[in-house]
């Protein structure tokens, strides 16, 4: 326990040996390689997911990887081909298991027309690189095989079987991912490593780094609550309206409140919370930490979501259709509520509460499309050290602690598979000017970028190389 809270507490336990440098021609060739990339337009409906990993395996090929150690696996997923991407990089034995190394290749759609940017042409301005999918994950996944490359020109063999797994749907449905867990490769990975996920922030002048290693996610499950009704007139209005019960409904969903929660990952994060803080917001998570059902520190720290969305489950109206003419009574109206669901509690349960609370047997919830429950990984001491002595690598003395993120990632479908998984991403962020993933202008920070050759380098060469005492 002692070992533990010295690395939560981001303390180097152990001295490791002084890292290869990375040349200025490796940085150039990552660079390259994520403009390649971007180039890519991986969107849903684009079809080039499989030109992308061809390109990524032309070059692991020339690099020595031999044929039989690059797979593709494909998958259609409404009409158009995709691909889940498998590099094995051999190990000296195959007695201890396999590390699974994560990233997607897909990236969200982007309007050009909202970009002061062509979100599809990689552009370096003042220090970045802009491009759709520059930061959400073709950073991850360009550092990953860039390491892969970097490591077998060197002529590193690992102790154990390292294990590139990219997947071609992470953002649309995360179909391929499921073949990539279950992968013989992979499927009894001691854990998975996760480039699009974990991550650090820092001061606009860099100062003050810290960094998360995502251990746990919430469940992300998305419900459609319809409301019926057989129309008529407008001219003739009736009490029964498919958009009044909607509003209802509305109300009952927003009066919702799930219950303060905590895990293992959760409450180190709230401990740290409250030993930063001095304010109002402080006292009120302490005080949640002492009495999980106290209601005026819920109260409290409702007021900062930002801060607070760990805490519970929660559940938001997202989107609304109804009617069909504007002089015609509605027979037919749908609210779309979005739900990240604390591990734990399952999407029955939620769906329960939600029935219940609207209170109107004609109103129906269903849940919309498939979701994932997956369990926390526990915090891994030795892993937990090893991530920390690479992140000072280049961040001197930076706290390093676990965490759990209300997005979604790959790193859910390996959880439920049974690897527990980390995201365990570097690439230091300024917050809150580059949380741009999804969204207009994305950019990732060239100088970030630079360095996390060099922790993935480190990381890897500790993790999967002979044992330490």
């Amino acid at each position: 326990m002692i070992k533990r809270l010295g690395v939560l507490a981001g303390v180097v336990l152990l001295t490791a040996a002084a890292p290869p440098p990375v040349t200025p021609a490796e940085k150039a060739e990552a660079r390259a390689i994520i403009r390649q990339m971007i180039a890519i337009k991986t969107a849903k409906g684009e079809g080039q997911v499989p030109v992308l990993a061809e390109a990524l395996a032309v070059r692991f090929r020339a690099a020595g990887f031999a044929a039989e150690d690059i797979v593709m696996l494909p998958a259609v997923i409404d009409g158009e081909k995709t691909v889940g991407l498998l590099v094995r990089y051999r190990g000296k034995s195959a007695a201890r298991k396999p590390i699974a190394l994560l990233a997607h290749m897909d990236v969200v759609g982007a309007l050009a027309e909202n970009w002061a940017t062509d979100p599809w042409q990689p552009i370096e301005k003042d220090g970045y690189l802009y491009g759709r999918g520059s930061s959400d994950n073709k950073a991850g996944m360009t550092l990953l095989a860039t390491s892969f490359l970097r490591l077998k020109r060197a002529g590193w063999v690992p102790d154990r079987d390292v294990v590139l797994a990219f997947s071609g749907d992470e953002e649309t449905g995360m179909r391929t991912t499921r073949l990539l867990a279950a992968h013989a490769w992979v499927k009894d990975a001691e854990f998975a490593l996760n480039s699009d996920a974990g991550g650090g922030q820092m001061e606009r002048d860099g100062s003050n780094p810290r960094f998360a290693i995502q251990s746990a996610e919430k469940t992300v499950a998305t419900y459609q609550i319809a409301a019926a009704n057989s129309g008529g007139h407008s001219s003739v209005p009736r009490p029964d309206n498919a958009i009044f019960d909607i509003a209802d409904a509305i109300k009952a969903v927003q009066a919702v409140r799930f219950p303060v929660e905590f895990n293992e990952i959760t409450r180190a994060m709230v401990a740290d919370r409250v030993a930063a803080r001095s304010d109002e917001l402080g006292g009120a998570l302490k005080a949640l930490l002492a009495n999980p059902a106290d209601a005026a520190a819920r109260a409290i720290a409702e007021k900062h979501p930002s801060d607070a969305n760990i805490l519970w489950t929660t559940c938001v109206p997202t989107m609304l259709k109804a009617g069909n003419a504007p002089n015609a009574l509605p027979q037919n109206a749908v609210l779309t509520v979005n739900c990240r669901i604390f591990p734990g509690t399952s999407v029955a349960a939620v769906q329960a509460v939600l029935t219940k609370a609207i209170g109107n047997a004609a109103i129906k919830v269903t849940l919309d499309g498939d979701t994932v429950e997956s369990p926390v990984s526990p915090v891994n001491a030795r892993l937990f050290d090893s991530l920390t002595r690479a992140v000072h690598v280049n961040y001197t003395g930076a706290p390093v602690k676990p965490n759990m993120s209300s997005g979604g990632t790959d790193g859910r479908v390996w959880r439920r598979a049974g690897v527990p998984t980390y995201g365990a991403g570097s690439l230091a962020m300024v917050h809150p000017d580059d949380g741009r993933a999804h969204g207009t202008d994305e950019r990732v920070r060239l100088d970030s970028f630079d360095k996390e050759l060099l922790y993935w380098d480190v990381l890897l060469r500790d993790v999967a190389g002979p044992v330490r005492p």
